[in-house]
């Protein structure tokens, strides 16, 4: 299961894995979060506020998707042999070796009667890795016959890419912003949700001296791996919003335009040029981005449907991949994708009361 960082709900997929090759995708559903519960979320940001009481809620309501899921596949929960539980990143400062992602793997695990892998990252950044991203090892497994060097974006709160190479290499990081930052912005000054299809964007002119100053943050000079927290670009020195003066529109048009360039300047950390890109995450829904970009790379710009993706799913599959590859002890993690000093497995298990380890289990099915 996924929560992101764009706070909009819970994703849950089922995949059935043995925590390298794919065997078969299962059902998706999609939790939103009440607006109520999405502001709790936020004002925890930051690793402040309840967070007990978020972690708590934000427990309940991944039990809640996990039985929605169950129920949509016709599936009971012994027929699952682990969950992967991303839980909800609140702070994420891999310099100062910190991450934090909240919920309760323990408390899932009582409330679903399924085993549970959480806190996928922490491992990762003890050891002096960035902690993410984590999903380029799935990427490279569902992109098996596929042709290569092929670059996967996924463009939620932070977009991240995934490079693979001819031979199968990974190369991965985070390019930058994605919806975090253009879903806050249409949020306080229009009160909608985010930018539909990216008319508001459309609709305005990019700012090119504030662009101008969103690329020249030392991030984007940083070579590969990198990651970043969703509100770490973007400030003067006040802690000011570089784009604050404009209007809805240009702030639209121009926090686009910064996902874009972000995007094109990750080529130069790559190994060698992309000959496709797929884009998942809710950035492939708009078309401002989805434009921006193809007038930028210059290659192939698809959704990830177009080879039979699920891009809804995609991060939550990965999660359920994730969790069999901790309970089989193989790397989550490697030099090339998040830094750290060698290829690292991670994550925490918790046991489903009264219930067989996952690993006993002859397959290794799981739901994300």
């Amino acid at each position: 299961m996924m929560s992101g960082t764009s706070l909009d709900g819970v994703d849950a997929a089922l995949i059935e894995t043995d925590g390298e090759s794919v065997r078969r995708l299962g059902r998706a559903v999609t939790l939103p979060y009440p607006d109520a519960f999405r502001e709790r979320l936020r004002g925890v940001l930051g690793d402040r506020g309840d967070i007990a009481g978020a972690a708590r809620e934000l427990t309940e309501r991944h039990a809640e998707a996990v039985s929605a899921l169950l129920a949509a596949a016709g599936l009971p929960p012994s027929a699952v042999g682990v969950v992967g539980f991303h839980g909800q990143t609140v702070l994420h400062r891999p310099a100062d070796r910190l991450t934090r992602q909240i919920g309760d793997g323990a408390l899932l695990a009582r409330l679903t009667g399924i085993a549970v892998v959480d806190d996928f990252r922490s491992a990762d950044v003890l050891a002096g890795g960035e902690g993410a991203p984590l999903v380029p090892v799935y990427h490279r497994a569902l992109a098996a016959g596929l042709e290569w060097p092929l670059a996967v974006l996924n463009i939620g709160g932070v977009a991240n890419v995934t490079w693979i190479g001819e031979g199968g290499e990974l190369v991965a990081f985070d390019t930058g912003p994605g919806n975090a930052l253009l879903d806050d912005w249409v949020r306080a000054r229009t009160g909608r949700p985010f930018d539909e299809g990216g008319t508001l964007a459309a609709a305005g002119r990019v700012d090119a001296g504030v662009l101008a100053a969103l690329m020249a943050d030392p991030y984007f000079a940083r070579p590969a791996p990198k990651s970043l927290d969703r509100d770490e670009l973007g400030r003067d020195a006040e802690g000011r919003l570089l784009w604050r003066d404009l209007s809805p529109e240009d702030g639209a048009a121009t926090l686009a335009a910064f996902t874009v360039e972000a995007v094109a300047a990750a080529i130069g950390c790559c190994p060698a040029v992309p000959r496709r890109w797929l884009v998942g995450g809710g950035g492939r829904r708009n078309d401002a981005l989805l434009a921006g970009l193809r007038r930028r790379l210059g290659v192939p710009v698809e959704p990830v449907e177009a080879v039979g993706w699920d891009g809804d799913a995609l991060e939550a599959e990965a999660f359920a991949y994730l969790a069999v590859r901790a309970v089989r002890g193989l790397p989550l993690s490697l030099p090339g994708t998040t830094g750290v000093p060698r290829p690292m497995s991670g994550g925490r298990l918790s046991p489903a009361p009264g219930q067989p380890l996952p690993w006993k289990k002859a397959d290794a099915a799981s739901a994300g």
